[in-house]
């Protein structure tokens, strides 16, 4: 899995009208500690539903275990990414979907009052509600019927998903919109979202720089402690690691499309050391560079 060279994603949805989409996300023998879903944001609303082995998901900076049946929301402009927390085959569905899906309700008080403030992001559903309330699991059976519409492709299928996830959000903002008064809104997350974005676009753009832990948090005006416990908090990772993974997501493009050596590859991404490169190569893609090479002669 490669990344994106910019953190915002821009994710193609169905249509104008009906702006929606559905990922069916397959990692045939994930490794542990593996990356399942690359680290972006897009301004959309995402729904991550768990449907085999388990994996540990990061969205605005708190880790959250997911197995089958789980399901996720990811709030529209939240930070997100994934990883393995099984060896074997992981699967899970993203149900992907801007606000303006509901933009015909704007009249209804109704909408107004209980779903309109989770749209504009004046309040935010729990990450994992059925965590909270383990009656909310109950009404994921709407999650189902939408990817059955959508797989059957049926006429007007797009009201219908648009109806069933109109219904999912009503019916979860009866439950949590009491508790979620402005008064009790903690918008840390927020603020600490904002503030990493930059950066790790530097870093997804700038990665063979020779850029330290002091330097990454003299950006952000944090001291290196706080800084790498923020980082991790948000990204899964600590900040040489992610500055590896993105090496090594790189070099493996490279590895894949260019006939440069595995020397000259190493100095592109950043390491020097041709050897200790092709160690990171393997820790973190389970195979040497060699190996990667000759299995994409292969296929």
């Amino acid at each position: 899995m490669t990344y994106p060279k910019e953190l915002r994603e821009v994710t193609k949805l169905a249509e104008k009208n009906y702006p929606f989409m559905i990922f069916f996300n397959q990692c045939p023998g994930a490794r542990a500690g593996q990356s399942i879903l690359f680290l972006h944001w897009h301004e959309h609303f995402e729904v991550i539903m768990m449907q085999q082995g388990t994996g540990i998901f990061h969205i605005d900076s708190q880790p959250y275990e997911a197995s089958p049946g789980d399901v996720l929301f990811v709030p529209a402009g939240g930070l997100h990414t994934g990883f393995s927390s099984y060896e074997g085959d992981i699967a899970f569905v993203s149900i992907v979907f801007n606000g303006a899906l509901f933009n015909d309700f704007v009249h209804d008080p109704l909408h107004a009052k209980y779903v309109r403030p989770y749209l504009e992001g004046r309040v935010q559903l729990p990450v994992k509600p059925a965590l909270h309330k383990p009656a909310c699991a109950a009404q994921y059976k709407l999650l189902d019927e939408v990817i059955a519409e959508f797989q059957a492709n049926r006429p007007a299928y797009q009201l219908i998903i648009k109806s069933q996830l109109h219904l999912l959000f009503t019916l979860l903002a009866r439950t949590f919109l009491p508790l979620q008064l402005p008064e009790h809104v903690n918008n840390r997350y927020t603020e600490n979202r904002e503030r990493f974005k930059a950066l790790i676009e530097y870093i997804e753009s700038n990665f063979a720089d020779k850029l330290t832990v002091e330097e990454a948090a003299g950006r952000l005006n944090l001291n290196p402690y706080h800084f790498c416990k923020m980082f991790k908090k948000i990204t899964g990772r600590t900040f040489i690691e992610y500055v590896n993974m993105c090496r090594m997501n790189e070099a493996e493009r490279l590895l894949r499309e260019e006939s440069l050596s595995v020397t000259e590859i190493a100095g592109r991404v950043g390491c020097d050391n041709p050897n200790y490169f092709t160690k990171l190569f393997k820790q973190y893609k389970g195979m040497t560079p060699s190996q990667l090479r000759k299995q994409a002669v292969v296929w």
